[in-house]
């Protein structure tokens, strides 16, 4: 039992160094991800996970899709849209707002806003030259229309709040419009890019997670949860400004818990906060989910040492469960943190140029040194408790 003990222990460590130092943004292995996801959504996965978070069902289906578009294959992405598509999709939604079930709420039937938009694009964007989608052409309109009205660049998404992350979804679906189709909303973005740079977090910086809707005033500060999603997506709308958010997200979030891996802060270094819905559990004030999501920003940026970091620390602390056609994290627990994940590992470079790196190239070395002291412990110890002169030594200490 002692020898099994000992095997499962040094296998278990070996994996992790391996985990530690392979690839861990391979195509195929998002690959396998999706279609695990699409298994689990066929199960109705979604509809579980609308009943742990409040918009469960929606992330899980349009992550799925966004990460289909990434992959380039329009059929799985039109499959999600598909399901998005419904009642069920909508119901945590209130049709009370403008645009109607709010700018997080995007392209139900005639009200095509937001993150929804943004999926209409992509898939828009892998279709052939020419191809059109007049409800991509007409809910851009809508969407545009109410950036205009809206004395603030952050429209509503639920009654009386406003999340900036879920505009920025938004404009950077209007901004993919621009390029797929005649440019008509340049004005609409440089408004919203103006209006943005005079209501930063004052602390940090950063755009803020919440804001007030009749000023546009910051309510909370920059938090991880939204900003991973926001570095995502501002390099589509303004590549300069992206890169120096970015940074400062960067300089202000990252950080090495324990001296060990990279992972993301909620709250910025110097303080502190609640977990909530967004953040999710924070061990060490990390979010779990930021750290997933920033991988995908880092990506984008261009940011290929933080993005390796990132994936391979994640392969370590994730424990990815592989067969011969599907890879699922957790044991597969939690498909939502998988679909954040592939949609991470999937993100295209937009930056021009990568940033100065951040991560030292030694980072894994006390990680790598903790998992090779585990592999052979168990060896040391059945060697020296083997040897025959340890029975001697012991039974020495005994009689002192």
């Amino acid at each position: 039992m002692r020898l099994v003990a000992a095997v499962v222990i040094s296998v278990v460590a070996l994996g992790g160094v391996v985990r530690l130092v392979g690839p861990a943004q391979d195509i195929p292995s998002v690959r396998r991800q999706m279609t695990f996801l699409r298994s689990e959504l066929t199960d109705g996965a979604a509809t579980t996970a609308q009943g742990q978070f409040p918009e469960g069902y929606f992330f899980l289906y349009v992550l799925y899709g966004l990460t289909a578009v990434d992959l380039g294959d329009a059929g799985e992405a039109r499959w999600a849209l598909a399901h998005l598509d419904s009642a069920e999709g909508r119901e945590p939604f209130s049709a009370d707002l403008t645009p109607p079930y709010g700018v997080f709420y995007v392209g139900w039937l005639n009200f095509y806003v937001g993150w929804l938009n943004r999926l209409r694009g992509g898939i828009l964007s892998l279709s052939p030259p020419g191809t059109t989608d007049p409800a991509f052409d007409r809910d851009s309109a809508a969407l545009a229309a109410a950036f205009d009205a809206s004395p603030t660049p952050f429209l509503p998404a639920y009654p009386s709040r406003a999340w900036p992350v879920d505009s920025t979804v938004a404009i950077a679906s209007l901004a993919l419009h621009d390029k797929l189709t005649t440019p008509r909303y340049g004005p609409t973005i440089a408004r919203w890019l103006s209006g943005v740079r005079v209501r930063l977090d004052p602390a940090t910086g950063l755009l803020p997670h919440t804001a007030d809707l009749e000023t546009g005033a910051p309510t909370a500060g920059a938090r991880g949860s939204s900003q991973s999603i926001i570095q995502r997506f501002l390099p589509e709308i303004d590549p300069d400004f992206a890169r120096s958010q970015y940074l400062t997200f960067r300089s202000r979030f990252l950080a090495r818990p324990l001296g060990l891996g990279p992972a993301i802060r909620e709250y910025p270094h110097g303080t502190t906060g609640p977990a909530d819905v967004d953040s999710g559990p924070l061990p060490l004030g990390i979010s779990l989910s930021a750290t997933v999501v920033t991988l995908g920003a880092a990506r984008v940026q261009r940011d290929e040492s933080l993005a390796a970091g990132l994936a391979n620390f994640g392969d370590l602390a994730g424990v990815p469960l592989d067969t011969w056609h599907t890879r699922r994290y957790a044991f597969g627990a939690v498909p939502i943190g998988d679909a954040f994940l592939a949609w991470s590992k999937s993100a295209r470079p937009l930056a021009a140029s990568p940033p100065p790196s951040v991560l030292s190239r030694w980072w894994r070395l006390p990680l790598l040194t903790v998992l090779l002291l585990l592999a052979v412990a168990p060896w040391v110890l059945r060697l020296l408790t083997a040897a025959p002169w340890v029975p001697a030594i012991i039974r020495r200490r005994r009689s002192v």
